[in-house]
């Protein structure tokens, strides 16, 4: 087949549009978090990673203006030349001191945090051993590894003793690297860290969680999964995103100073980047800043989370079980999960529609998610809308 010629048969997405039910790339007019303007219409938001609500908020924003008047618009530089600034230094040593960690590194992006930290860190002949349901941001940094000729291993979903299986047929003089999310971006389901980590130590790995969607979310204080099962001492290295909890975009990987020293100077994915720019250095600097002082946001918005899982259950919804921001109701069939994307959309609520390959089969979702933010008018009125429309597809 002609290169191209695949992405001319691509037409899925023109046949979502002509029947007026396609759900991405619907732009944002005005974000003040739980209420955003799409098209002219306000809408209540339940599909946003801004877990805490601090993307408007006025500090918030303040520090990214100043930081643009003090360092301009952008770094035009990697940090390994000229991109790296007083600010960048000052974020990495106040994260390190709120991890309770040796030390931390920045990164743009946080997609490019979990590919430049598995890259770096594994060699020929090495293990990586990740879980079915890792972002995709992992699972591409593993293809990549394997790549370098690194030997890449999958286990069942949260399943401990599949993972102790794999472990058992690897060499013990083997490199192992176990790598997990911390809360499963899809489910929110939070990982058997206790269990990982005891089983690292058992065979001689060491272990990356991925906090995505755990920062400000879980832990004491929103310090994460390693927090929150009191696993920091035992975890080998946390990686996460600015661009949730923090309001803001880049990523960062912690642990020992030794680990982050090395992968400073070897990781390609920071080396031949540009560097995360002042405004949001400064703007996750504020958002940090916030949380320390108000530990409580994260306990407001598992309190918002838990209200509208109960109210879910109460009306009848098949939704995945967790203790996070992330509540998905499960719907089944990809063309029923548009058509009630639509119908929430066209009463005013906006949701995230996650269908396959994103899921299994018969597994579409409507992938809700909270903030702190949320008042209970806006709680009510999405189960107010999903009460209805669920009844118009008799799904409750």
């Amino acid at each position: 087949m002609e290169l191209f010629q695949k992405c001319f048969n691509f037409t899925r997405a023109d046949e979502a549009k002509a029947a007026n039910i396609y759900p991405y790339f619907h732009p944002l007019e005005a974000n003040e978090g739980p209420v955003v303007t799409i098209y002219g219409k306000e809408m209540v938001m339940a599909g946003s990673n801004n877990y805490l609500g601090l993307t408007s908020n006025p500090r918030v924003k303040a520090a990214a203006q100043k930081a643009i008047d003090v360092y301009g618009t952008g770094c035009s530089g990697s940090r390994y030349l000229t991109g790296t600034l007083k600010l960048h230094n000052e974020l990495e040593e106040r994260l390190a001191n709120y991890f309770g960690v040796e030390a931390v590194l920045m990164f743009s992006t946080g997609y490019q945090t979990g590919l430049g930290v598995i890259t770096s860190l594994v060699n020929k002949g090495d293990y990586l051993i990740l879980d079915r349901e890792n972002h995709a941001s992992l699972m591409n940094g593993a293809l990549t590894a394997k790549g370098m000729f690194v030997e890449f291993k999958r286990y069942k979903h949260s399943d401990m003793d599949d993972l102790e299986r794999i472990l058992k047929g690897i060499p013990e003089d083997a490199g192992k690297f176990i790598v997990t999310d911390g809360v499963f971006s899809v489910t929110g389901e939070i990982c058997n860290l206790p269990k990982i980590n005891g089983l690292a130590k058992k065979y001689k790995a060491r272990v990356l969680c991925d906090d995505a969607h755990a920062t400000g979310v879980i832990g004491e204080g929103g310090r994460g999964t390693a927090s929150y099962f009191n696993e920091v001492e035992n975890t080998d290295l946390t990686m996460g995103t600015f661009s949730k909890s923090f309001a803001s975009l880049g990523g960062f990987v912690a642990g020992k100073e030794r680990v982050i020293n090395y992968i400073k100077h070897i990781c390609g994915a920071l080396i031949f980047s540009a560097s995360p720019t002042p405004a949001s250095c400064a703007a996750t600097l504020e958002a940090l800043n916030i949380l320390e002082e108000q530990p409580e946001l994260s306990v407001q918005l598992i309190k918002n989370s838990n209200y509208m899982r109960d109210g879910f259950k109460q009306m009848g919804f098949n939704i995945y079980e967790s203790k996070t921001a992330i509540v998905p109701v499960i719907v089944g069939q990809d063309g029923i999960a548009m058509m009630m994307w639509r119908k929430l959309f066209d009463r005013g609520v906006f949701v995230n529609a996650f269908i396959p390959p994103g899921v299994p089969e018969n597994m579409s979702m409507m992938r809700t998610s909270y903030m702190t933010t949320h008042k209970k008018e806006h709680l009510d009125k999405i189960l107010d809308v999903f009460s209805v429309v669920g009844k118009e597809l008799n799904l409750i």
